[in-house]
């Protein structure tokens, strides 16, 4: 969809009086998930995508790391009125993360494990499709355990000197068999004990495309289809898979794109 760019506004917008009012923040951080209010009954479409819109007017999606922006929302109202918003999107420095000690074998895999860890992120991705209409990731996400950020969302890595993609979550440092609590409710949607790359590896799916990936993972304690709540343990610290040493790799994504877990806790 192409955007239509107009004068940045310093506020959120509120051009409507009562529920007719869009409103967006005027700009958002590289890694954002966005969450906006419009009248209830609109149609909205950002990048391509119609948006759930539940039935009291929230919406949701997410900035991906390179996106350069303005990104635009289209807002068509029931009363057949439209609005277009552009969100300016603030551009964030992604530092290089050197990381040896990694079994050289999961930095060059053979092409038979080539061929799985394909078939297993395949799975993955699949799980992530979900649209669910809940609306479970508007509550203030909590944090899935305490410890020392290890590792930063988009950060650039480096496996035993050779690049990777950029880092798809954040890393908290604990040790193994450390409790990992739901940071918010969501229903179980991939649950598998030894993924090659991430090992232990959980998905849980907060509604409207917005899910929630634990990786490394020593345990896992819920299975799919599994309803889970805010503060429910979850799963278990490990150092399975693609891992130096014991940690929960946490990554967020709306559907397809990365989204920042920190920006995310920000917004309690």
């Amino acid at each position: 969809m192409q955007a239509e760019v107009g004068p940045p506004s310093p506020t959120p917008r509120a051009s409507y009086a009562g529920d007719q009012r869009v409103v967006f923040p005027s700009s958002v951080s590289q890694g954002a998930l966005v969450i906006g209010k419009v009248p209830a009954g609109s149609e909205v479409r950002y990048a391509g995508r119609k948006l759930r819109v539940t039935p009291y007017g929230s919406v949701v999606f997410g900035v991906g790391r390179d996106e350069k922006g303005p990104v635009s929302i289209e807002v068509l109202r029931a009363d057949g009125s439209s609005e277009r918003v552009a969100i300016l999107v603030t551009a964030r420095d992604w530092p290089i993360e050197r990381i040896d000690g990694v079994p050289p074998k999961t930095v060059h895999p053979l092409p038979a494990i080539a061929a799985r860890i394909a078939r297993e992120q395949a799975q993955v991705v699949a799980a992530r499709l979900r649209d669910d209409d809940r609306a479970d990731f508007a509550q203030a996400f909590a944090w899935p355990l305490q410890g020392r950020i290890s590792g930063r969302f988009g950060n650039q890595r480096i496996y035993n000197g050779t690049p990777k993609s950029a880092h798809s979550g954040m890393d908290i440092a604990a040790p193994t068999g450390t409790p990992v609590k739901a940071p918010a409710a969501g229903i179980v949607t991939f649950a598998a004990p030894d993924l090659y790359l991430t090992g232990g590896t959980l998905l849980i799916d907060h509604g409207h495309g917005v899910s929630s990936n634990f990786l490394h993972l020593s345990r896992i304690d819920v299975k799919v289809g599994d309803r889970v709540e805010q503060g429910e343990v979850i799963a278990a610290v490990g150092a399975t898979g693609r891992a130096t040493g014991p940690h929960l790799h946490w990554g967020m994504n709306w559907f397809d794109v990365r989204i920042d877990p920190l920006l995310v806790l920000e917004k309690r």
